[in-house]
């Protein structure tokens, strides 16, 4: 079964119960963010780019620390344009299922890598998605003692199963409003069709007024 009709219910369900996450942006702002997980990827990610290029729009990559290792002059590519960096674990194990100690290794696993390759210090690399979306109230805890900053979603058009370019795009215009917070994949899952999904929507969302900002553009909103 498709999640894809779910997830903004159980959006509604969570955003109020933990506000100290990033949800979305500012309501009254048209500011929105676009962003990938689970790259960067060999293949894929310069397609994204490529698309992001052509627009001149500012993206935010939540990264593998793995994936990082693999395809560092691709980061660097993605750094150096000026895109938020984020993290998204080293290799996509779920947060919930890690003792404190594997986290958190994991966290800083994957900003040694982005160091390796960007040049990025680990302090200004502090946003952190859940893979999966999947966190608890304690690993919430942990964020805020390591001093890192929650970052999940308000868009999540389930690309990742590849339900084809124009149901994405659907999903995504059908939910997307004043600062919202969208989620698609340059990675193995869903990554085969993302430049395609955003040749197609950033025009059109750029023709209904929207701004493309960065994750932290949205913290500063708040």
């Amino acid at each position: 079964m498709q999640l894809a009709p779910l997830l903004p219910i159980i959006y509604r369900l969570l955003q109020p119960t933990f506000p100290n996450c990033l949800w979305h942006g500012d309501r009254t702002s048209k500011a929105i963010a676009l962003t990938f997980d689970d790259g960067p990827h060999p293949q894929y990610t310069p397609q994204v780019l490529e698309v992001l290029d052509h627009y001149n729009i500012t993206a935010s990559f939540f990264w593998l620390g793995a994936c990082v290792n693999r395809s560092p002059e691709i980061a660097k590519a993605i750094s150096d344009r000026g895109h938020w960096i984020g993290l998204h674990g080293y290799d996509h194990r779920s947060f919930p299922m890690l003792s404190a100690t594997a986290l958190k290794e994991s966290l800083e696993k994957t900003q040694i890598a982005i160091y390796n390759a960007c040049n990025l210090l680990p302090e200004k690399v502090r946003d952190v998605r859940p893979p999966n979306g999947l966190f608890t109230p304690k690993i919430l805890d942990l964020f805020q003692q390591w001093q890192y900053r929650p970052v999940m979603w308000s868009v999540v058009p389930e690309d990742w199963v590849r339900p084809g370019v124009i149901k994405v795009v659907q999903r995504v215009q059908k939910q997307v409003q004043n600062g919202s917070l969208i989620v698609l994949h340059d990675g193995v899952c869903g990554g085969q069709d993302v430049a395609a999904t955003i040749k197609i929507l950033i025009p059109q969302l750029l023709q209904q007024g929207y701004k493309f900002v960065t994750i932290d553009a949205l913290w500063q909103q708040l």
